[in-house]
């Protein structure tokens, strides 16, 4: 099974390999479900001046550039290039990136803090998605990275093994949901509803708490669809749902069964069946649809944006409605695309549109998940991603903002989790939008998006939840003391030269 074209494989790397190893990516890193865009002059600077910066400070401190970019004072570097190139939205001192010690110690002073991910993902243990493996066979093969010529390539970075190293070692999360993608082909599930809640049963036991949560995913319209809801409900019992509206976003090309959110007659049986059975909490996968996938996959163009959220939530108030990647569009196409249209218009496809339900339907029970748009806009024209954290929090309100890292294709989290404390939305911005401020790190606005508003969510008290002193922190500790390792690899595309 192929995820993509001759052409377009002959037009990509993979990113372990030929992406820059920063602490932040310093170009765009796609997983299976868009198409990469060429690294920008912008992106290319912030690389130039990472370097320059990592090489002074590496040698003030005995470090090589790749031993510094481990440091979490090479991580404040490289957000130091990103306002050299972009302006002041970071939050960052020249001193915490030119000492190890004084970085460490406010990285430590933050490390506590409670992150609650809503949005990993690894790959099952017998996938037929080989794109990613097929791209590090090739790069062996042709030489470029020495290291994997003759050597035998495995998947296993985007497994569960690797998954639980980089949420749970090489980042400050404490609590994740693992979710899942289905297809109209049963194999090319990146995992199965039983695989899901296989790996919370193995993550909590053993952690000796409960740090790991599970979806069940939904598929309208598929044969037999809401007999296995049944089923999830009798002997998977997920924590909360998940479904695509697009359908098969693996194969995008023959997707049987896309549906709206809004269907009465198909889908609001589902939602009645999961109330009675106890549950409120259904995520929803939209947008990543860019112009370029609208010409492609046309007929896919109604069930791709927000609007059949509205409906939904007003039909269901005792539903929570979590939409994943906050609708965002641009995903596969330029940055600046986006950025051009909030320019002009003071608005951002689909973004702008569910931030606006509350006020337009009269609902509370809309939110918004940050998996991959954050770090695409951060990566990309971190403006962008400031102007969308300004109107979700408007619109829907801190306390209705989830965090979500899309992990472990973008590698592991902390880089994205450091650029939300980190980021601050422009003065100029917040008075011509009327933004509020998103403030400090441990404020209340990113005290709640990094974890308050799932743990409000899901009923979880970090408080009474043992993290402390359960087996993990005991393996995170052990783990810090002798030397942490963060590889600092992205896992997916990115495009050539």
């Amino acid at each position: 099974m192929k995820l993509l074209s001759p052409d377009e494989l002959a037009r990509l790397s993979p990113a372990e390999t030929d992406s820059y190893p920063s602490p932040i990516p310093t170009q765009i890193v796609a997983s299976e479900e868009f198409f990469p865009v060429a690294q920008t002059a912008r992106q290319k600077q912030v690389e130039q001046r990472l370097n320059a910066r990592a090489d002074a400070h590496g040698r003030k401190n005995g470090l090589n550039r790749r031993q510094f970019f481990k440091t979490a004072a090479g991580m404040a570097t490289a957000f130091m290039a990103m306002n050299d190139v972009y302006g002041p939205l970071y939050g960052v001192s020249e001193a915490e990136a030119a000492s190890v010690e004084t970085a460490a110690e406010r990285a430590a002073a933050l490390s506590g803090q409670f992150v609650f991910d809503g949005h990993t993902h690894f790959l099952r243990d017998d996938t037929r998605i080989t794109a990613f493996l097929d791209m590090r066979k090739a790069v062996g093969k042709a030489k470029w990275n020495p290291e994997l010529a003759g050597k035998p390539q495995t998947l296993d970075d985007l497994k569960y093994e690797n998954w639980k190293k980089e949420i749970f070692l090489d980042s400050d999360t404490k609590v994740a949901i693992i979710t899942n993608a289905p297809s109209d082909v049963p194999r090319d599930w990146f995992i199965t509803n039983e695989d899901a809640a296989a790996a919370r049963r193995k993550i909590n036991d053993e952690a000796g708490s409960k740090r790991l949560l599970a979806h069940a995913v939904f598929t309208p319209g598929a044969p037999g669809w809401l007999d296995r809801v049944d089923h999830d409900i009798a002997v998977n019992k997920p924590d909360s749902w998940k479904g695509y509206t697009i359908g098969d976003n693996t194969h995008k090309d023959t997707s049987k069964y896309p549906w709206r959110m809004d269907d009465e007659k198909l889908v609001y049986p589902f939602y009645e069946k999961i109330q009675k059975a106890g549950y409120d909490i259904v995520c929803v996968h939209k947008g990543l649809f860019p112009p370029s996938a609208e010409r492609a996959f046309d007929r896919l163009r109604p069930y791709v944006d927000v609007s059949d959220v509205g409906q939904a939530a007003k039909d269901f108030p005792k539903i929570r409605f979590v939409v994943y990647h906050a609708g965002y569009r641009w995903a596969g196409g330029p940055v600046a695309d986006a950025w051009k249209q909030f320019e002009e218009t003071g608005r951002v496809d689909w973004v702008t549109d569910l931030a606006g339900i509350p006020e337009k339907y009269a609902v509370t029970n809309v939110y918004a998940d940050l998996g991959q748009i954050f770090a695409l806009t951060t990566v990309a024209e971190p403006r962008i991603c400031a102007a969308m954290m300004g109107q979700l929090v408007k619109g829907l309100g801190a306390d209705h903002i989830v965090w979500g890292t899309d992990a472990v294709w973008t590698g592991a989290p902390q880089w994205q989790i450091e650029a939300l404390r980190r980021l601050e939305i422009p003065k100029d911005m917040q008075l011509k939008y009327g933004f509020k401020p998103l403030g400090a790190a441990d404020g209340p606005v990113k005290t709640a998006i990094l974890g308050g508003t799932s743990a409000k969510l899901y009923n979880y008290s970090p408080q009474h939840a043992g993290l402390e002193s359960d087996r993990f922190a005991a393996l995170k500790a052990e783990y810090e003391r002798n030397g942490r390792d963060p590889s600092n690899l992205r896992y997916g595309y990115v495009l050539n030269g």
